[in-house]
């Protein structure tokens, strides 16, 4: 990508514009969560199995050429979520109001694409497709196992608060980070990419 997008790097301003959704309850006869809307991938997947309580240490992403450390992270006085430093930019978060990777729910992990130097932890993450695996190691010495279900990019001002942060009945995973194109007077990029997946094993 053109230089033009590291002069201040949008980085994931925009989530913190966005209000946590988390702690939304679904009616628990929604069986296939087709109120989340969003890809059609996402409305059947089986609530599986789900681990213990841990924090997440690393994750690493085939697809996207990721192997990075995790950092909890959690909301700004206004309610909205933190992202990391643009100074470790080559960490991930972790949305310590929600639950861990691994355990039932949707678990939030956000990366910056770029910073002022150039391509961040998450500048790849648009490689990844459906039936990619995500590895997360938690504290507990476990790895759990994701497998991606789906990858949609959406206007920041236009996020799917429930469909990220909403309750689900399986262990999943949310990925999320910038794209779409840089607006140098905002400092930011126009949209969120977020990829969504699913607990698949551990080891």
């Amino acid at each position: 990508m053109a230089n033009r997008g590291y002069l201040f790097a949008g980085g994931l301003a925009v989530l913190g514009a966005v209000a946590i959704g988390h702690g939304l309850h679904l009616p628990a006869e929604t069986a296939h969560y087709r109120d989340l809307g969003g890809p059609r991938a996402l409305w059947s997947i089986p609530d599986g199995s789900e681990l213990g309580a841990a924090t997440p240490e690393r994750i690493e992403i085939p697809d996207a050429g990721v192997r990075a450390s995790v950092m909890p992270v959690g909301q700004n006085e206004d309610g909205t979520v933190e992202v990391p430093p643009f100074k470790v930019a080559e960490r991930v978060g972790w949305y310590r109001g929600g639950p861990a990777p691994g355990m039932r729910g949707s678990s939030v992990l956000l990366g910056h694409y770029d910073d002022q130097d150039g391509p961040a932890v998450f500048y790849k993450l648009h490689k990844v497709k459906a039936g990619a695996t995500v590895k997360v190691a938690r504290s507990d010495g476990r790895t759990a196992l994701f497998t991606v279900d789906a990858v949609e990019q959406v206007p920041k001002w236009d996020f799917p608060r429930s469909r990220v942060y909403g309750d689900v009945r399986y262990a999943g995973l949310r990925l999320i980070t910038c794209g779409g194109s840089y607006n140098r007077e905002q400092h930011s990029y126009r949209d969120n990419l977020i990829v969504y997946a699913h607990l698949t094993g551990s080891r």
